[in-house]
């Protein structure tokens, strides 16, 4: 590379992509009022870049590509790919009471329950070096570090970590000057994601009125237990400093994903 020539704007048309999976579902009805749905997805996208016309399209996307021409350094997983992914849902419509009537009636009968559950593997994302190792004088420069093969680190990342998501131990700055690390793009994987949403309805027949007019009254649950699904380190992916010294916030989670728990109501006329 000649860090003499000036700044070269170009869109090319040279990446190619590969997709494979296996993707199932089931349905059963037990009775009783009872619907039950699954789904599951285990997957692997591969690309040599997710974006179009920039490199940062994605939030876990490099600002740029370091070495454009050699599309084996950019070679890794999509920046959308998640392996796994799997949902389950069920609604289940209580059943009625016939040996009671008036007021009570009306209060005991006709309720539904509904719940979803979907848990999925984290979405991938790549360390860093920050300042200039490589000598590209370019206005994003950066490279990545070296991966260190030890059997401690046959996992790159510490689970229920948060102050140190990324064992920065497992990577070391390139021994030799300005040469890319082996890291390599999208080699880490977040924290995995997992929400449980609930519905409570009840239905009001408006039978003196019409026998197809339904009256619902509904409570809507997000995120039933609160549960706090963090996002990848993007903020703290960067390990080394340009001189090879470390970064101390390197790995550090501090940011989550989805929201918290939400309820709604809400009234539905059927006719």
């Amino acid at each position: 590379l000649n860090p003499a020539v000036g700044q070269l704007d170009a869109l090319t048309y040279n990446a190619n992509s590969h997709y494979h999976g296996l993707q199932a579902g089931v349905r059963i009805n037990p009775g009783h009022g009872l619907h039950l749905q699954g789904s599951y997805t285990w997957q692997k996208a591969i690309d040599d870049g997710s974006s179009t016309l920039a490199g940062d399209q994605y939030l876990n996307s490099a600002s740029s590509v370091p070495l454009w021409f050699d599309s084996a350094t950019r070679r890794g997983v999509s920046d959308f790919n998640l392996s796994q992914n799997g949902v389950l849902s069920g609604v289940w419509t209580l059943p009625n009471s016939h040996g009671i009537s008036g007021p009570a009636r009306w209060l005991v009968n006709d309720w539904e329950l509904g719940g979803i559950v979907q848990a999925s593997t984290g979405a991938p994302f790549s360390v860093f070096i920050g300042g200039d190792p490589l000598g590209m004088g370019s206005t994003d420069p950066w490279d990545y570090p070296d991966r260190v093969t030890s059997a401690a680190c046959k996992s790159p990342v510490n689970p229920g970590n948060a102050s140190q998501y990324i064992k920065t131990s497992c990577f070391a700055f390139p021994s030799q000057a300005n040469r890319l690390g082996n890291a390599g793009r999208n080699t880490l994987v977040g924290p995995g994601n997992a929400t449980l949403d609930g519905s409570i309805y009840k239905n009001a027949h408006l039978n003196r009125i019409s026998d197809r007019l339904n009256l619902q009254l509904r409570a809507e649950l997000f995120n039933v237990l609160n549960h706090a699904n963090f996002s990848p380190p993007l903020s703290n992916d960067y390990i080394f400093n340009q001189d090879g010294s470390s970064i101390g916030d390197a790995g550090k989670l501090t940011s989550t994903q989805g929201s918290s728990r939400q309820i709604q109501f809400g009234l539905k006329l059927q006719f």
